[in-house]
């Protein structure tokens, strides 16, 4: 399949498209600047009331006129531009197909080289995001503002987060052999000349050959945004290395199997790696701290003394590791993140950092085509492949005009290979204004030695938002399914007897605009998508797994200091009394039951609208998929509305996991 790199089939539409717009875009940014400062954020107003002569509000009321002034000069060039505007959107394209080519040992291509479908097996590591990247005056009815500086930060973040390396801590104890904390990465590996990682007073142990140089040169205000400077990797053995550190008594009992497993190894592919993925000017010492999205659970009292010995230790290597410049930010309540069901066969965790080597991000109301491109830059410094764009715009199709496109996003770090959108034809209300749809992907993630594609299949979607129109998410439910369906069905070049394609995954994930703990959302809880998708968040209809919390933040509370950086909306997070602050909950029907007194009835934790479900269904049969771990991210708090969620599928071979 041909992906399509321009919005139009020849430079002449692309040209005279680029000119309607020119006429259209000084009415369209005049209208959206008018409106925004009487949509004041929680953080303006704070801002409004210690500034005493009102200075921005002033300013706000001088330029007015002004805007008003220009926006009726602009009226007649904007209405000349829509018109030819408005017929040239029945000949662009659903989507734009952006690649920047990496020939590094990070790159796409040589990805495929990794795994041949044998072997111990391989993981992928997915995440989903809500971006709420609106025109201005519509992102402030969610209390987020300055759309553009937010779509370069959020980039920024991701990149920093997902390009660090992955370490795993594991704790030698009796009772205790659990991953650590992702956010505890202070640790920096000492070694000699040789290069070989050396034992450090305390059991702190290091497996592959890492060493970290610091960057005095980084900013202190953005460690809380981009996490503590991992800094650049100086040496490495190879693109299969991985940090693990053990804590404990000293002795080699009790070690968890993972720390020798293969396909942990293979996941520090672009932190462990010299490649040039994500050294871009702005990236090559911001890549975040270096913990991992696998990681578990560890009290702080076993951390703070395994640190303590290290720094008391006699000898060189003591000495190096005391002098460690990093902080660890480790969970007030390790308690909260502790598997509570014995049978629980993965780990989870809230996260303040995005999980290392992430390979596939999907994004959600990305609506804002300036804001897209922008975030696109910055993924590019670590995604090699990238969809952007996404969506139909005026009558084509669909039964009203579109005024916004879907608002879906797709990164990915191995090569795109088929892509098909839907734009669903019932939405309603100010919902029909966007061509909210469904995008399908399929890319190709390895080939065995028989020169067999090993592809996966990934879905994006946003559904229908308003929480009385039940009905109309579960027609786009049905209508996903059949168009999964038939996206398969078409893109499938295998038959039988002769497979020349050998599917890994299938993964839908997007903002589903429903929870499974709301009465109101009981039709969409108990659709036929969770009989043939599962979720690892959920037990059944109507009830979550105890770990699970909200992905949908109370607006109110995102420019508080208890929230406002990653690793403080993290720490709340892990306690109850926190989500009943910071988390949204289901709406009341009850007349006069305002948030903050519902809250305190309501029992659960929050409303969890953003999902991530996969299947074993139609895979290879000798395959299987499972969750090897989960998170709920913080890393993008006072940015956006939602938290993201990630999750790590491991593939392996059926046989070997009896």
């Amino acid at each position: 399949m041909v992906l399509y790199t321009t919005p139009f089939p020849n430079s002449c539409l692309s040209a005279l498209h680029a000119v309607s717009w020119a006429l259209i875009f000084p009415c369209y940014w005049l209208v959206d600047r008018l409106l925004a400062p009487f949509i004041p954020t929680t953080y303006e107003t704070r801002q409004r009331a210690d500034d005493w002569c009102c200075l921005q509000l002033l300013c706000s009321y001088l330029f007015t006129p002004v805007y008003l002034a220009l926006l009726v000069a602009s009226l007649p060039f904007a209405f000349l531009g829509f018109l030819f505007w408005s017929p040239l959107q029945s000949a662009r394209r659903p989507y734009i197909y952006s690649r920047l080519e990496d020939k590094g040992p990070a790159g796409g291509a040589a990805l495929l080289s990794e795994w041949k479908g044998t072997g111990p097996g391989k993981s992928f590591c997915f995440t989903t995001a809500n971006l709420c990247l609106l025109p201005e005056s519509l992102a402030r009815l969610n209390n987020v503002f300055n759309t553009q500086a937010r779509a370069k930060e959020i980039g920024q973040r991701i990149r920093n987060g997902a390009s660090r390396p992955q370490i795993k801590i594991y704790i030698d104890s009796p009772t205790n052999t659990s991953i650590s904390a992702a956010s505890f990465s202070s640790l920096v590996s000492p070694q000699g000349s040789d290069g070989v990682a050396r034992a450090v007073p305390g059991s702190i142990k290091r497996t592959a050959s890492v060493e970290y140089k610091g960057d005095s040169g980084r900013h202190p205000s953005d460690e809380a945004a981009n996490g503590p400077a991992s800094g650049e990797l100086a040496d490495s053995g190879s693109l299969e290395d991985a940090c693990i550190v053990r804590i404990g008594s000293g002795d080699e009992g009790g070690r968890p199997p993972e720390a020798d497993d293969p396909a942990t190894g293979g996941q520090a592919r672009n932190g462990a790696g010299g490649g040039s993925r994500g050294q871009t000017p702005n990236h090559s010492q911001r890549d975040g701290d270096s913990g991992s999205l696998g990681s578990h659970s560890a009290s702080r009292e076993s951390l703070v003394k395994a640190r303590a010995g290290a720094d008391s230790g006699s000898g060189e290597p003591g000495a190096t590791n005391s002098k460690l410049p990093y902080k660890a930010s480790v969970v007030k309540k390790a308690a909260a993140r502790k598997r509570r069901h014995p049978d629980e066969a993965f780990d989870h965790e809230v996260s303040a950092f995005f999980p290392a080597n992430l390979d596939f991000l999907c994004l959600q109301e990305v609506f804002d085509k300036r804001a897209a491109a922008k975030l696109k830059d910055q993924l590019h410094g670590y995604f090699e492949y990238i969809l952007y764009d996404v969506g139909v715009y005026g009558c084509q199709g669909c039964c009203s005009f579109k005024f916004l496109n879907s608002g879906l996003f797709f990164a990915s770090r191995y090569p795109i290979m088929d892509v098909a959108y839907h734009c669903y034809p019932n939405g309603r209300c100010s919902d029909s204004l966007a061509s909210k749809g469904a995008l399908f992907l399929k890319v190709q993630v390895g080939s065995t030695p028989q020169d067999q594609r090993i592809v996966g299949y990934i879905s994006c979607t946003h559904l229908h938002a308003l929480p009385e129109d039940s009905a109309i998410r579960c027609e786009q439910l049905d209508l996903l399914q059949d168009w999964l369906a038939d996206f398969r069905k078409s893109t499938s070049s295998s038959s039988a007897a002769n497979p020349e394609e050998l599917v890994a995954f299938d993964v839908i994930c997007g903002d589903f605009n429903f929870d499974n703990c709301s009465s109101d959302d009981k039709l969409e809880q108990q659709h036929s998508l969770f009989t043939r998708y599962k979720d690892p968040c959920r037990l059944g209809p109507g009830e979550e797994k105890p770990w699970a919390i909200g992905t949908l933040l109370d607006t109110d509370g995102l420019y508080d200091e208890d929230a406002c950086t990653p690793e403080n909306l993290q720490k709340v997070l892990e306690s109850e009394e926190g989500r009943r602050e910071y988390l949204a909950f289901p709406t009341s029907k009850s007349a006069g039951a305002g948030q903050k007194g519902r809250k305190d009835l309501l029992k659960g934790n929050g409303r969890r609208i953003d999902y991530m479900l996969y299947t074993e269904e139609g895979l290879c049969l000798d395959w299987k998929a499972e969750v090897e771990e989960f998170s709920f991210i913080t890393q993008l708090s006072g940015l956006t509305d939602h938290l993201p969620v990630a999750m790590r599928l491991m593939v392996s071979a059926a046989e070997e996991e009896a």
